[in-house]
């Protein structure tokens, strides 16, 4: 299991995923799951992945693939003309390598499923982000939806739909992604750090702003002990509940 989100701000995008991958208690491992493509001014593209590893590692290396063997015929995330194009060219990769895991074929088998959030830039159009989903298709971040989870996504929805706005600033919203994540990994020893975090500026048309957030991590620690703190601290706030007294 994993935990991937992408919060798109009026300025920028800010992309967030933790590292954890497990087949069972006793076999937990690490893997990277955010991945980067930039033509400086001309493009930035960001993919978080999710679901079964097998089938998010094809994706990418065939994505890959595409870039260093194509030609000019051949249709890759470098040689698109709008991120519409991008999600329909890795909705349609994915589909296509379920689809190969599958003994039925066309039918996605749950246990090769995987989803990708993919956003970033291309020079021309605004900034956008998409979720691509098993079975290829895909929907756009909106004013009505302006962020996107994958993975274990229940325990760290509350805080996102409660806190999130559009217009606050990316230093609010790297906090809110570390309480989200905390809440997460608190509740599901599916997820777990290194956290991965990438920010892209709107108009920047480059791979921006990159950090991993260990353990050890100070400022992960006091945000998420700062966070333990004010919730005690606004529930004794709160009215008290009152017994009601027993009948004499």
């Amino acid at each position: 299991m994993t935990y991937c989100v992408a919060l798109k701000l009026k300025d920028s995008i800010i992309f967030m995923s933790d590292t954890r991958t497990n087949s069972g208690v006793d076999n937990v491992s690490t893997f990277k799951k955010m991945f980067t493509w930039s033509v400086p001014e001309e493009r930035a593209i960001y993919m978080m992945t999710a679901g079964n590893l097998g089938t998010s590692q094809a994706v990418i290396n065939i994505l890959d693939e595409q870039i260093r063997t194509g030609d000019e015929t051949t249709v890759s995330l470098y040689n698109t003309t709008s991120l519409f194009q991008v999600a329909n060219l890795t909705g349609e990769t994915l589909k296509e390598v379920i689809s190969k895991n599958h003994q039925g074929g066309d039918v996605a088998d749950p246990s090769f499923d995987a989803t990708i959030i993919m956003g970033g830039q291309i020079a021309g159009e605004p900034q956008r982000l998409f979720l691509i989903y098993p079975e290829g298709n895909f929907i756009e971040a909106s004013d009505d939806t302006q962020f996107f989870q994958s993975g274990e996504t229940k325990y760290g929805r509350p805080i996102l739909v409660r806190a999130f706005n559009p217009a606050m600033s990316i230093e609010d919203a790297v906090r809110l992604l570390i309480v989200s994540f905390d809440s997460t990994l608190r509740s599901n020893l599916s997820v777990g750090l290194p956290i991965d975090l990438c920010i892209y500026k709107n108009d920047s048309l480059k791979a921006s702003l990159n950090w991993r957030f260990e353990a050890s991590d100070l400022y992960y620690i006091n945000v998420a002990s700062g966070w333990g703190d004010a919730l005690k601290k606004a529930l004794k706030a709160l009215p008290e509940f009152q017994l009601p007294k027993p009948e004499e």
